[in-house]
């Protein structure tokens, strides 16, 4: 397996696409259920499977991600040969990225003496989608862009 298997939940989601998965591998459900009591290693290597052909997708498809702690934001814009990054730092400890408190702090305070951004580019360790699974598995979260954006924005002008 090159990523890892989707949750429960994930799988749930995607219901509809796992059947039309093991459809196109002339699967149905009666066949699935046998797969399933009869030979779960085989069950398992089909989630896996998925798993993978949802991740490429998902991967392949990355522009932004973000990743919130208490006193830092990483944002990544995940170009095709490299990745840009913004950290952007509280320096007042009491301050928590993670409430909406902190975000309007943020906004309040985004360039004042109290604020760090460091802007950083850097080509990717292994390929694309693996780097940008590695920042999944770390926390990050897939995103539209916007806050990236309206940064970058500010910082340019």
């Amino acid at each position: 397996m090159k990523y890892k298997r989707l949750t429960k939940e994930q799988f749930e989601a995607l219901h509809q696409e796992f059947a039309n998965f093991l459809a196109s591998q002339s699967i149905d459900k009666k066949e699935w259920d046998e797969i399933k009591a009869n030979k779960p290693e085989v069950a398992e290597q089909e989630l896996d499977v998925f798993s993978d052909l949802i991740w490429e997708g998902v991967l392949s498809n990355s522009q932004f991600l973000e990743h919130f702690s208490k006193n830092h934001i990483f944002l990544f814009h995940c170009q095709e040969e490299f990745i840009d990054s913004m950290v952007i730092k509280s320096l007042v400890p009491q301050v928590d990225f993670l409430t909406k408190e902190g975000l309007q702090w943020l906004s309040e305070n985004l360039f004042t003496e109290t604020v760090e951004i460091h802007v950083g580019k850097k080509n990717y360790d292994a390929e694309r989608k693996e780097s940008i699974f590695d920042l999944i598995t770390q926390g990050a979260i897939l995103s539209d862009g916007q806050l990236y954006i309206q940064v970058n924005t500010i910082i340019q002008s």
